[in-house]
Parts: C-alpha cells; sequence; structure tokens
C-alpha cells in the first residue's frame, strides 16, 4: 500500500520555506508527520467508515444517516439523523466521489462499484427532476418523503447548494463515461439553467443565501426569523462554481454572468458569511477556502489577474485569523481551524476545504509554505480518529461550544462523538489524494 508521507525533496524544500518565514518546524502552525499513522492510514480509515454506513434501498446504496456516532448508530434526535440525499451535510454526490478517488487509488474495483451505486441512487431514485434540473436535497428514511431543508421541510432551500451538488455531479463526470456521464452532464446544465432563470439578485446584486420552491427570495433564517447574512452569504459562491464548470468544459458560455457577479463579490469586499446552514456569522473559514477557489477557477478562465490577486489577497490570506498554532484546553487544537468566532468549534469538512485551497494555491505558485499549510491541516485532522471502524469526529470542541454530554466520554472539552460519514468524516479523501501527486511529482514512484 502507498504510504502518504512526502518526499525527503518536498520535506527540505518545505522546512527551508517554513524557516525563511521565521518558523521552526516546532514552532507556530507547522506539524510534521506522525510515520505511526500517516495523512493516507486517516483517508484509509475515513473511506472504511464512510463504506461501514452504507445501507441497501432501492436497488443502490445509500447511506443509512447523515449523523451518527462511531458504531454507526442513527442519532436520530438529531436534524441530520433521519436524513439522507445529495444535500448539504448529507453529501452524496461528494461522498461518492470521494470513495470512487480512493478506489482508483487503490485500485478496488469492488469499493468502485459502492461510490457507483451511491452516485446512482441519487441519479435514479427521484432526488433529480429530469425536465427542469431541480435537485431535491434530502430523503426522510423513516418516512421515505423527500423535502429541501435539513429541518425536514419544503419552505425553503439555499440555491448556493443546489449548485454545488449539480457541480459535484459535473465534476464526478470528468473520472467517467458513457450514459452516467451524459446524465450528470445534462443535470448540470439544467441546473444552471434553473438557478439563471428563477434566483434573482438581491438588493446588493449578490445571491439570495435562501430562497422558496419556486425561487422567490427567501429572506428569513432556518428558524423563521430574519436572516442577517440573507446578502452576504458566502453559499452564491457555488452557483459562481458551476457556471465556471460548465463554461470551462464548453458546455455553456456563462463568462459574462461569472464576471459580473465577482465583481460585486469584490467591490462590497467579499461576502465570507456562513455557508453551512444553521450558523450566521459574517465571517466563516470555509466561506474564505471556498471563495479562494472559485475566484482562482474563475481568474484563469477570465483570464483577469485583478481577480487572482482578490483571490490569494483577500481571500486566501484570510485564513490566517483562524489557525490554531497550539493545543487548547488539552486538546490537540494545533494545525487546525476553528469554524468562526460565533461558533469556534473546529469542524473538519471545513479544515479539509482549507486543505484543498493551499494545496491548489501551490500548484499554481510553488510556494513551499501553502504546501506546508495543507499538510499541516491534514496531520492535524489524522489526530481524531475513534473506534473500530475508522470514525473521523466531525469537529473538534475545544472550547465546548456545543456541550461536554456530545463529547467522547463527556469531557468538558474534546471531539464530537458523532459525524457525518459523507461530509465531515470523508472530506479529507481529495486533499490528501492531491497530496500524494505532489510527492509522486517530486520523484517517488512507489505504486499503491
Amino acid at each position: 500500500m502507498r504510504s502518504s508521507r512526502i518526499s525527503p525533496i518536498v520535506i527540505g524544500f518545505v522546512l527551508c520555506n517554513i524557516c525563511a518565514y521565521g518558523q521552526s518546524p516546532q514552532t507556530g502552525f507547522y506539524l510534521p508527520e506522525d510515520p505511526s499513522y500517516t495523512i493516507f492510514d486517516s483517508i484509509r480509515d475515513s473511506v472504511r467508515f464512510a463504506e461501514f454506513t452504507l445501507v441497501p434501498y432501492k436497488g443502490h446504496l445509500c447511506s443509512k444517516s447523515s449523523f451518527v456516532d462511531q458504531d454507526g448508530n442513527i442519532m436520530g434526535w438529531h436534524d441530520f439523523g433521519n436524513l439522507e440525499g445529495p444535500g448539504w451535510a448529507a453529501n452524496a454526490v461528494g461522498g461518492a466521489y470521494e470513495i470512487y478517488l480512493f478506489a482508483r487509488h487503490v485500485r478496488n474495483p469492488s469499493l468502485e462499484k459502492k461510490a457507483l451505486s451511491l452516485l446512482d441512487h441519487v441519479l435514479e431514485n427521484g432526488f433529480i427532476d429530469y425536465e427542469t434540473g431541480f435537485i431535491t436535497g434530502y430523503r426522510e428514511t423513516t418516512t421515505n418523503q423527500f423535502c429541501l431543508n435539513y429541518q425536514h421541510k419544503n419552505n425553503w432551500f439555499c440555491p448556493g447548494s443546489m449548485a454545488k451538488v449539480a457541480y459535484q455531479l459535473l465534476l464526478f463526470s470528468d473520472e467517467l463515461d458513457g450514459i452516467r456521464k451524459r446524465k450528470m452532464r445534462d443535470v448540470a446544465l439544467k441546473t444552471s439553467d434553473w438557478l439563471n432563470t428563477n434566483v434573482k439578485s438581491t438588493s446588493n446584486g449578490w445571491f439570495p443565501r435562501r430562497c422558496e420552491p419556486s425561487g422567490k427570495h427567501y429572506p428569513q433564517n432556518a428558524y423563521g426569523d430574519s436572516d442577517i447574512l440573507f446578502e452576504k452569504s458566502g453559499d452564491g459562491l457555488f452557483i459562481i462554481q458551476l457556471y465556471s464548470g460548465l463554461t470551462k468544459r464548453g458546455l455553456a458560455d456563462y463568462s459574462d454572468t461569472i464576471r459580473k457577479k465577482i465583481n460585486v463579490f469584490m467591490e462590497a469586499g467579499g461576502f465570507f458569511g456562513s455557508i453551512n446552514h444553521d450558523t450566521y456569522d459574517e465571517h466563516e473559514n470555509v466561506a474564505y477556502s471556498v471563495a479562494f477557489r472559485v475566484l482562482r477557477e474563475s481568474a484563469k478562465l477570465l483570464d483577469d489577474k485583478k481577480i487572482s490577486a482578490f483571490a490569494y489577497d483577500k481571500c486566501l490570506a484570510g485564513l490566517e485569523q483562524f489557525k490554531m498554532k497550539e493545543d487548547r484546553n488539552g486538546v490537540q487544537t494545533k494545525g487546525l481551524l476553528f469554524m468562526e468566532k460565533s461558533w469556534d468549534t473546529s469542524y473538519l469538512w471545513e479544515n479539509a476545504e482549507a486543505a484543498l485551497a493551499y494545496i491548489e494555491a501551490y500548484t499554481d505558485t510553488k510556494n513551499q509554505s501553502y504546501l506546508a499549510d495543507a499538510l499541516t491541516i491534514l496531520r492535524a485532522i489524522a489526530k481524531h480518529h475513534h473506534g473500530q471502524h475508522g470514525f473521523l469526529t466531525e469537529g473538534v470542541d475545544w472550547n465546548n461550544h456545543v456541550g461536554k454530554q456530545h463529547h467522547f466520554n463527556q469531557a468538558e472539552y474534546g471531539d464530537i462523538q458523532y459525524t457525518e460519514p459523507l461530509l465531515n468524516n470523508l472530506h479529507i479523501v481529495e486533499p490528501t489524494l492531491l497530496a500524494i501527486k505532489l510527492e509522486g511529482a517530486a520523484g517517488n514512484t512507489q505504486k499503491p
């Protein structure tokens, strides 16, 4: 089995660069690899746990729940517990993609088939309206009823999150061929057209955080009160990501719309409000990561250096404020990013997204500090697996935000004893495999 350890050539460059920035490997944000449990070991276990939670449904596989404990028990008391599907925290398409990438890397045809079965569940079991491209995010597992949001209701949905699912289908389609590929790209096209036609701009020119099923604005939060982030959520970035992905592949041309929306974004200094549907902070770490990744791709597509500069100087640089450079309250937090000031738990899908952003920055610039940041985050995440099945916690609650009753062993500070199997548990796969590819590019030719 291929090791995830980065080659000595890469490590040497990274350490030289770190020292040049005035930070020794023993201090600051940087973490070294643990040779007894590498970042490859970490994704292997996360995939193993995700596979463990898959169950048969109507001829395919689905996740038994979007919220489980280390033994795979469904947490039915939680909003996510009796839901599954492609929506936000359930993440069936994104999870299928991560499992598929891992299966291809380790050459496991049986696991590939399971990933495709999970994908086919979304494609064939009622989540997608193939005439309009509208994607319903969730199925309630106790009733088999479909719903638009994590509260098991149909009064609102997040258009950015629908765009994210369509983009995941588009991205996954690059790995496939035949009928699936055509179907996935057709959905992505129709979803983008539905969003472009039905979802109108807010008063500041940005995308609304929530809409009614018709596309009409829903300016309330999840609980029906006025949403302070209605015009300022980073969730709208996923719509630009979908438009850019289609334009890049020559399937549509949204160039003018992309440029217009990014200009709105930059003129406002960026919209970094919570992407997570249940938090309300104007500065969320994952919004900065997603903004960097989306603007980076759009800058290349439009050949616009101004957009690229904003992506690096405002979006990627904005992640610095969330970095934890020490262990806090006896919890292993060094090398992780906390979510936001109003909810300072460190959630692991967001950390994985930051690792993706830093790896992409490194591939463009060859700035070794970006690679060091990505590897540090992945190494820090690897410290938070539990149990016999490979479970990775959803979050590291170093400040007791969610309550000690939800921590392992009811510790005052510590890891949360639940996870989203296809999101927080699994999102580390893509950045870790990218890091392994960088290892190969540096001269390590060891095979899986």
